[in-house]
């Protein structure tokens, strides 16, 4: 059962297929990070995406498994996809690397999802590739003394156009591999015509403010449920209430 139907279930689906199983399979930003040192699991967008499923259909419950981890590529990652993901038979897998890729080399960013788009093909699960955000494009005052040599890196890297290659052809090789994208950069990019994308980054770099992570969810559930009428059922009832008519109280 595709989520999209299953988000629809009554009790009888639920107690046939149960709840919706997402993982957020990432970095940094999957894991939580805000500003420097600074996690909130209560922000981030799986969990945004989470409570928008359930303020459209509160019935069916929703679980999402947070498989993000600070500082990790695809390449690092794709050994983990069998037992930190797949492990849990997830209705979806999102998929988000790149932030921290896009330091090496594209062929290892774009093998490493080939990889891990595979496994996930293999098992049947639902897969949406999200692309992150830009990375800053100047280093801010206010950055951290201690990353004031990262941001000129990482500025250079956004800046000199490799960032947009990499997304591009991450792009592509999940398209060719029938993989659902939710291209959230292109977004980005378009925001940073009329605004300081480097000033929408909590730590000036490479981690999105609270309020960004609005637009990740939102443009996943456009994704992964799309025209999906989400309308209530008779049987949503959370009573066991079966009594016959014929039935009597003494």
């Amino acid at each position: 059962m595709k989520i999209h139907e299953k988000i629809l279930m009554d009790r009888q689906g639920l107690e046939k297929y149960g709840p919706i199983t997402i993982v957020a399979f990432g970095d940094s930003v999957t894991h939580g990070a805000v500003g420097p040192g600074e996690i909130d699991y209560e922000s981030v967008y799986w969990n945004r995406l989470r409570r928008k499923i359930i303020s459209v259909r509160n019935y069916v419950p929703v679980n999402v498994i947070n498989a993000g981890i600070g500082g990790t590529t695809a390449a690092l990652s794709v050994e983990r996809t069998e037992k930190q993901v797949l492990v849990h038979n997830p209705d979806l897998v999102i998929v988000c690397f790149g932030l921290n890729d896009v330091c090496g080399n594209l062929t290892d960013y774009t093998s490493a999802l080939k990889q891990i788009f595979r496994k996930c093909n293999e098992s049947g699960t639902a897969t949406v590739f999200m692309t992150p955000n830009m990375l800053n494009t100047y280093v801010a005052e206010d950055t951290e003394p201690l990353y004031r040599e990262y941001a000129k890196l990482t500025a250079d890297i956004q800046n000199s156009g490799k960032m947009d290659k990499f997304m591009l052809s991450a792009c592509r090789l999940a398209e060719e591999m029938d993989v659902s994208v939710c291209d959230c950069y292109t977004e980005w990019k378009k925001i940073s015509e009329t605004e300081d994308t480097t000033l929408l980054l909590a730590n000036r770099i490479n981690h999105p403010v609270r309020e960004m992570h609005s637009l990740f969810a939102d443009r996943l559930f456009e994704t992964v449920f799309g025209n999906t009428q989400f309308t209530s059922k008779e049987s949503d009832s959370t009573m066991h209430f079966n009594l016959k008519k014929e039935e009597k109280y003494d």
